[in-house]
């Protein structure tokens, strides 16, 4: 047997599989993350650890898993961070996450050194106050004190290892998404970090992400029970690890959706895609040689989440599932109301740092089912936008499986085949996506499985969306009404951003 660790943004789930990569058993254990104004999101890289050992801990109480029997460990992690380390491979500071956006200095500083064009070609990837080095840049700029005993910068999963191994190092779909990599030599870009100010020694070895990069330390033997020669696979990123999980592991798969926290698009590629208008990314893949060219929202599932807590606060009140079901009854844009779904700036297709949220449109005959409705083809007409960026490039697109917690809900599937123009189909690992991927990336690197082909036999479609024309037709009529809302709001969204200072 092995075990997945897909640290997340709001716990780490800890998952329990069988040496061809089957699920068994899956616990998550939380841990908090800080928001603030200015675009601050950060959180306490121990509580990573301590999450890892008591999810490990309680995987192996609640299933009766002799730790004899568990051969290795896998971890699959939030990407797009900045982990800044001391000589002893200790924490200097809080980690700044994905969702963070305050380098838009430094971010600006690298469009100037290198132009984003340039960039793009290099790295697969917009330079922008999301990405891994600007956010290293910033701490170097803003907290001098704190910089002077940084040695090494990584991600989540990576410090995660090193913990577990006492070895740092990173893979490619880790290192494509820290906008230090250069794709087309799979090596650390010089040019980049050149541009940059940052000395390439503080980044981690790049290692495959099936490659056995150890085993357990003492220390860490003892505090998750499991034995010191417990081997331990590197892992890689959730977004592609979400891909493996989705059975995505080569171009005639398809495309898929997770609708997670954030909620992207993406498919696999043997080359990156690059799109002229750079709405578009791409990743490296978990899987050795392959690209995983991505479109990624920042507030997917987190737009519906956050509408759920302001709507119905309190253990008595209806759940997020009551309110998604109630607007599966209103009409929004049918009526002109539109949500903007930009609560942490935007990636995809907009690359707006300073974007936030509004809905557009209300009336005082709204209700909250008419708002959550809001919320749901907010997030959907933003992921057509990409959907539409990936088109433009040539790619076909004409089925979508969806992932993640949000592809737990029919309504909000059937407003997605119906905007999108294509059968959206749910799978079996609707909230499992990134702990299978892991599992079975796990399983390819301690020679448990042939290929990643495996992960085509690990779920399968339990329920198909088919659009309705008439309806693709109206929610496409609709969709130059929610673009010119950004249009119109772009201006005054900057302008607010230099009033917050």
């Amino acid at each position: 047997m092995l075990i997945a660790h897909d640290l997340g943004t709001t716990g780490n789930k800890a998952s329990l599989h069988d040496e061809a990569g089957r699920l068994l058993a899956a616990v998550t254990v939380g841990y908090p993350v800080r928001f603030d104004v200015g675009g601050v999101a950060e959180q306490d890289p121990d509580d990573w650890r301590d999450a890892v050992v008591a999810a490990t801990r309680r995987l192996l109480d609640e299933t009766g898993t002799d730790p004899r029997k568990v051969t290795g460990l896998v971890v699959s992690g939030q990407m797009m961070g900045a982990v800044l380390l001391d000589a002893d491979f200790r924490p200097v500071r809080p980690a700044i996450i994905w969702a963070d956006t305050r380098a838009e200095r430094q971010t600006r500083q690298l469009v100037e050194r290198l132009g984003q064009e340039r960039a793009y070609g290099i790295l697969g990837h917009r330079l922008n106050p999301t990405y891994s080095l600007a956010k290293v840049m910033w701490v170097r700029d803003s907290e001098p004190d704190v910089w002077a005993r940084v040695r090494h910068a990584c991600v989540a999963k990576d410090v995660v290892v090193q913990w577990l191994t006492g070895r740092l190092a990173t893979e490619r779909s880790d290192a494509s998404a820290m906008n230090a990599y250069d794709q087309r030599t799979g090596t650390w870009s010089e040019e980049v970090l050149a541009a940059a100010g940052v000395d390439p020694r503080i980044l981690p070895e790049i290692v495959e992400s099936t490659d056995v990069v150890g085993t357990l330390t003492v220390e860490a033997a003892e505090a998750t029970g499991l034995p010191r020669g417990t081997r331990v696979v590197m892992g890689g990123g959730d977004g592609p690890m979400a891909a493996v999980g989705a059975g995505v592991v080569a171009p005639e798969d398809g495309a898929y959706v997770c609708l997670g926290t954030s909620s992207w698009i993406s498919f696999a590629s043997p080359e990156p895609v690059l799109d002229p208008e750079m709405r578009t990314f791409t990743f490296n893949h978990v899987v050795p040689g392959m690209f995983a060219p991505t479109a990624t929202m920042q507030a997917g599932g987190a737009s519906v989440q956050w509408l759920s807590e302001i709507l119905a606060p309190g253990p008595d009140a209806a759940s997020l599932g009551d309110l998604v079901a109630e607007a599966d009854t209103a009409d929004a844009a049918g009526g002109g109301l539109f949500f903007l779904p930009y609560l942490l700036g935007e990636r995809s297709p907009r690359w707006d740092p300073d974007a936030r949220g509004a809905f557009v449109g209300l009336g005082r005959h709204h209700t909250r089912a008419h708002l959550m409705r809001a919320v749901l083809e907010g997030v959907s007409y933003t992921l057509l936008q990409c959907i539409d960026a990936f088109r433009s490039g040539g790619a076909t697109i004409d089925r979508i499986d969806a992932v993640g917690g949000g592809a737990a809900s029919d309504a909000w599937l059937r407003i997605m085949a119906d905007m999108w123009g294509v059968p959206v189909r749910r799978r079996t690992v609707v909230e499992e996506a990134n702990s299978l991927g892991a599992a079975v990336t796990g399983a390819v690197g301690l020679g448990l499985v042939d290929g990643f082909g495996a992960a085509r036999d690990l779920s399968e479609i339990t329920a198909e969306f088919a659009p309705d024309p008439s309806r693709t037709a109206a929610y496409r009529a609709r969709l130059p009404l929610f673009d010119e809302a950004y249009g119109h709001l772009a201006p005054w969204f900057r302008r607010a951003a230099e009033a917050r200072g």
